[in-house]
């Protein structure tokens, strides 16, 4: 017996020349205007291909028809040459391009942890070596549910097993990110990853198909079921009760073809005759094929007969639809593809030619000698845009660490062991951050920072967003995003020069939750232009609400910088005996969101980056969670070494010590150069105090005699580094 041909989501039966109608579109993520519109387009009822098609095109995920319009806003010009418009961007210095881009794997991972992470990691690293760049680093920065909910410990550990195994194997170290935990994340975590490239500026490829009668070459993974409308079906609909139901849709990724699967892409685009790639990532072989076509004013003619099937029986729209990993589009020139496809063969990848250039400017997709799509490129590609509602609502307290209490100590040692500011160790020594030997300063800092072989400058990246004061004022929170990471290279060293973001929110259709998109934009691009920054390249993950609500505005931040002397890199720890500490910007008496000037906030920046640079600066630390107690205690911790520290503010003892005021950086300075870092400060009219002494095995806090803190540094060191472990220990 035969089985029946079936629509795709549907377990409704098909008669025999049928096309999809009402109710099937709709599963497939359309709107029924949507629907009108593709019957505008096409002048007739659309194939079960074409459907697909569009479905997977027009979805936020991929179309970003909510966000489009905004995203215009972000200035793209700074400091350095930028290269935007391709999947992933970057910058130019000193004749190398550094590509770099975020991107959101969140729905994947709630659904199935470990294989929606890792195959979040090989989609990052395929955007960048498609680019033309060899990937050289990874940053995930993850939201998670509480810890003490046996369910958000099985996302959590997951995931974090999905970064590894994937990452680990593929050869690209993992050396920075960021976690949260908070219970508006429990039913639907975040999965943000950032990867890094490096080429000469002369090699970046291009994402088009252009030249008529050009081959269109398919190379990689074999294509089966795994991943069928995982963009539209998935990533764009908010979760339901019944989640679990969604598992079909999640990726099942591959790292070691990944890694085969880089070398062969590198080489084939040393050999010149590679028009341009376009790796099949979200809408698979739909969104490669027809996005290469629009950026070439091209058509393109496929014929999936010559698609390399790993499942027998596999209908047009799901070839169409997967999202099988570790698969890549090229356009060649006309009589070289010989020399692509021996590379591909020899790295054991499959690859054949599967279609042509052509003038007219449509998808012709072709099966069993029939044509089955025939879509115009321009309007399969660019979904429509939407004009969407937006209303600020009011803003309820968020949850508060709380530090009102008059005990100081066991407010230190509190917040120490929140996991939101407790030590990340249990998650980055599962990496392999020392692969390709470019690490130089190591996870659990500011910011990392690599070596580029062959220069005497290196890089330096972070990722940072806190959704509680996005929650409270997206507009300053997303603005503190930026401060905080640009802040974070400042202190290594690194002058910011470029940003990627990954912007995480709930449902665009309700209006409170667009509010919170538009205002971030808006704080970004206020921010980013304040501060001269660039942005290259992003993401935007809409639909990110469970049954309990929708996440916290989360719009979070890539930044990379250079650092134009390796050899004077800082880091966070405290150094030597006897050193100066001393505190940059002020204290403010605060209430529960921090306030940000941002004219303060550059000149901040500028006499630590001066600072840094002229050789002034042992140790240097940014001020975040947990203000200054946290900040000091953090150098203590990673030094193994206290100090002795004396404040003299006139706020009260509890804001003095835990206020989370923006614009503060702690550094260590030998005494010998106070005076030059005074210039600094006068120069810049930036406050600069020096509020003690680096020594001793303790951390002791005094104000007007009076010991505020004073606590071993190893005590400090045992809440900080158990904190995680030991909620995981928990049943």
């Amino acid at each position: 017996m035969t089985q029946a041909k079936v629509y795709p989501h549907t377990n409704k039966p098909a008669k025999a020349g049928e096309h999809i109608g009402v109710g099937i579109y709709q599963e497939l993520g359309l709107k029924d205007d949507e629907y009108k519109r593709i019957l505008s387009i096409l002048k007739r009822e659309p194939t079960n291909t074409e459907l697909a098609m569009f479905s997977v095109e027009w979805s936020e995920h991929c179309g970003y028809p909510r966000s489009r319009k905004w995203l215009k806003l972000f200035p793209q010009t700074g400091k350095y040459q930028t290269l935007v418009g391709e999947d992933a961007g970057g910058f130019v210095y000193d004749g190398m391009a550094i590509i770099f881009k975020m991107e959101s794997h969140n729905h994947p991972s709630q659904v199935e942890p470990k294989q929606g992470a890792a195959t979040g990691v090989g989609g990052i690293i395929r955007d960048i070596f498609t680019s033309g760049a060899r990937p050289i680093a990874l940053f995930d920065s993850l939201r998670f549910g509480k810890l003490n909910n046996p369910f958000n410990k099985y996302i959590f550990t997951g995931v974090i097993d999905g970064i590894q195994s994937y990452g680990n194997c593929v050869g690209v170290p993992t050396v920075g990110g960021e976690i949260y935990f908070d219970d508006a994340y429990a039913g639907n975590c975040l999965v943000n990853v950032m990867c890094i490239g490096i080429a000469p500026k002369e090699k970046i490829a291009r994402a088009y198909a252009k030249g008529l009668g050009n081959p269109i070459i398919y190379a990689g993974s074999k294509t089966g079921r795994d991943g069928i409308g995982g963009c539209s079906i998935l990533a764009s609909t908010v979760f339901e009760a019944a989640e679990i139901e969604k598992r079909p849709t999640v990726q099942v990724g591959d790292p070691f073809t990944e890694k085969c699967l880089i070398e062969a892409t590198l080489e084939s685009l040393e050999t010149g005759v590679v028009v341009g790639i376009k790796d099949m990532g979200a809408a698979g072989l739909t969104c490669s094929s027809s996005e290469m076509a629009a950026a070439g004013g091209v058509g393109i003619d496929l014929d999936l007969d010559k698609v390399p099937l790993r499942e027998a029986g596999m209908e047009p729209w799901e070839i169409m639809m997967s999202e099988s990993q570790e698969r890549m589009l090229l356009c060649v020139e006309k009589g070289k593809e010989e020399k692509v496809l021996k590379i591909f063969h020899k790295w054991g990848l499959d690859a054949v030619v599967v279609g042509f250039v052509i003038k007219e400017q449509k998808m012709i997709i072709k099966s069993r000698g029939k044509i089955i799509a025939d879509a115009p490129t321009e309007e399969l590609a660019k979904a429509p845009i939407y004009d969407m509602p937006f209303k600020q609502s009011r803003v309820t307290s968020h949850e508060s660490r709380g530090t009102k209490s008059k005990d100081h100590n066991t407010t230190l040692l509190r917040l120490l062991g929140d996991p939101n500011i407790a030590s990340k160790k249990w998650v980055y020594e599962q990496y392999d951050h020392m692969v390709q030997t470019n690490t130089a300063v190591y996870p659990g800092g500011d910011a990392a920072v690599l070596r580029i072989k062959g220069k005497e400058w290196g890089i330096a990246a972070t990722t940072d967003c806190n959704g509680r004061y996005c929650y409270l004022d997206p507009y300053v929170g997303a603005q503190i995003a930026i401060a905080e990471a640009a802040r974070n290279l400042v202190v290594t060293g690194a002058e910011p020069a470029a940003v990627t973001d990954c912007l995480n929110f709930g449902n665009p259709e309700k209006p409170d939750r667009f509010y919170q998109f538009k205002s971030c934009v808006e704080g970004i691009v206020d921010a980013c232009k304040f501060l001269e920054l660039p942005v290259v390249s992003g993401n935007v993950s809409f639909y990110n609400e469970s049954p309990k609500g929708p996440i916290l505005p989360t719009p979070t931040i890539g930044m990379v910088g250079i650092i134009k002397d390796i050899d004077k890199r800082c880091s966070a720890p405290f150094k030597d005996e006897g050193d100066l500490v001393v505190l940059l910007g002020h204290n403010r008496e605060e209430g529960e969101m921090p306030e940000l000037d941002l004219d303060l906030e550059k000149r901040v920046q500028k006499i630590c980056l001066e600072a840094i640079q002229a050789g002034l600066v042992k140790s240097a630390h940014d001020l975040s969670e947990g203000g200054l107690a946290v900040a000091l205690a953090e150098c203590a911790i990673l030094a193994d070494k206290g100090a002795m520290i004396n404040l003299a503010d006139s706020i009260k003892d509890n804001a003095l010590l835990f206020a989370e005021s923006q614009s503060r950086i702690v550094l260590t300075i030998s005494a010998a150069n106070i005076f030059s870092l005074s210039d600094f400060a006068m120069l810049y009219q930036v406050p600069c105090a020096i509020i003690g002494k680096v020594g001793g095995n303790s951390l002791t806090i005094m104000r007007n005699k009076k010991k505020l803190i004073n606590l071993p540094v190893k005590k400090l060191k045992d809440n900080y580094f158990s904190a995680i472990p030991d909620l995981l220990r928990q049943i």
